[in-house]
């Protein structure tokens, strides 16, 4: 949630920044007047109540019975127009607050400023693609040619989206998680987290997916609770209400889960394979820190999460997301996308953003500056590090053979039980 005052102080700047995201400008409007009637309605009750306390002391005083009697109505009269004042302050405050929810973080001074993801900014790159001396496959034949990825049996259990990963696919899944994981704890200084898969609504509304995205998020209704999109709603949602203090910052961690995501594909997009579906696996990363250090707690994150990319020695490039396809949380976005040879294009395996103090303000993470002074706003900082089953994807086209076998990676193969080539059997 952005800041009200900045929409009191400038409204023109957060128009104009709303613009620039896609989100309908005229929204801020609403909230400026929606505010304004609240603060008046709010003072005015204010002043009543006031008036009250100061009247009622002269109530025990009066001697005369008929001027005691007018004041007791009066007073009467007042208390009844502090409860109206006090119900239409409460009505005013749900519905700007519900204006406020539904409007997208300020993007960031240095996001490149572009209408749709064509004017995204490749960065850099770091790899050279894998050049074969034959015609590569993509990973959906070699996943049943090895006998490692099931679809048919997945769609039998779950349905459409839904897969089985068996044998040595799942031992890859699992040792990308487990040697992922290590990495980010023992060299990068992470403090692992397994969090619970489901949530309370108040900790999506925290972390900016509610209300807005609701329809792509699976939900027990009867109990309340929703499966999570991805860790980053727990991680952010662990220090929920709380005041840190500023030598505790920053706070980094990382957590395996699973996640769930309503994908809703269109007729011939992404139809084949395990690209996208309803269900994946994911370790993140995510940060608190102070607001001054925030730029700079990305970097950082993101160089984490290319060491990885890095380490299995898989090409990948560098996006920064123009600010009209920055997501509705993030100031300033990039994604790692890595090479997939089979399948002939760039695989997103995490989208690293720094949120500011937008999901601080909506999940109320506060920090104490120095010992007594009062609470502010931290920044949270978040991305994956690396999300799957992507980057399973990539291993399995990028290491094949001609033979159709696939080379594990060296920094895997421990984790692989010393496995260093699934082959055809």
């Amino acid at each position: 949630m952005i800041d009200i005052q900045i929409i009191r102080d400038d409204p023109d700047f957060v128009k104009d920044s709303m613009e620039k995201v896609g989100a309908d400008p005229e929204l801020v409007d609403r909230a400026r007047e929606l505010d304004r009637r609240w603060r008046e309605v709010l003072s005015e009750a204010e002043d009543l109540k006031a008036t009250r306390n100061r009247e009622s002391k002269k109530i025990g005083q009066m001697e005369d019975g008929d001027e005691r009697q007018a004041l007791i109505e009066r007073m009467r009269e007042i208390g009844d127009k502090i409860d109206r004042l006090d119900e239409e302050a409460d009505e005013l405050r749900e519905e700007l607050d519900g204006v406020m929810l539904r409007l997208p973080n300020i993007p960031h001074e240095d996001a490149p400023v572009g209408e749709s993801e064509e004017q995204n900014v490749v960065r850099r790159h770091w790899g050279d693609k894998p050049d074969f001396d034959f015609e590569p496959q993509p990973h959906w034949d070699l996943g049943e040619e090895l006998g490692i990825l099931d679809f048919e049996r997945g769609r039998k259990i779950s349905g459409s989206r839904f897969y089985v990963m068996q044998r040595e696919g799942s031992l890859l899944q699992r040792a990308l998680i487990n040697w992922m994981l290590d990495v980010h704890v023992t060299e990068h200084d992470y403090t692992e987290v397994y969090p619970p898969f489901v949530v309370r609504s108040h900790c999506l509304v925290g972390t900016g997916n509610l209300p807005k995205f609701s329809e792509n998020l699976y939900r027990d209704e009867d109990a309340g609770l929703w499966l999570i999109p991805t860790a980053e709603v727990p991680l952010t949602n662990l220090h929920r209400d709380e005041i840190l203090e500023a030598d505790e910052l920053p706070l980094h961690y990382t957590a395996y889960t699973a996640c769930f995501r309503r994908e809703k594909m269109h007729a011939g997009q992404d139809v084949r394979g395990i690209k996208r579906g309803h269900q994946f696996d994911k370790v993140e990363l995510m940060k608190y820190a102070l607001p001054e250090e925030s730029d700079q707690e990305l970097k950082s994150l993101m160089d984490d999460a290319e060491e990885i990319c890095r380490r299995l020695g898989l090409p990948y490039r560098i996006k920064e997301m123009c600010t009209g396809d920055l997501s509705f949380v993030a100031c300033r976005k990039f994604d790692i996308e890595l090479w997939a040879a089979g399948c002939e294009e760039w695989l997103e395996v995490s989208s690293c953003s720094n949120f500011r103090d937008f999901q601080a303000r909506r999940a109320n993470i506060r920090y104490r500056p120095e010992p007594g002074a009062d609470p502010e706003l931290l920044h949270t900082i978040n991305g994956s590090g690396l999300a799957l089953p992507r980057l399973v994807i990539a291993i399995m086209e990028n290491y094949q053979r001609e033979d159709g076998a696939i080379v594990i990676p060296e920094p895997l193969r421990d984790y692989m039980r010393g496995t260093e080539v699934i082959e055809p059997s």
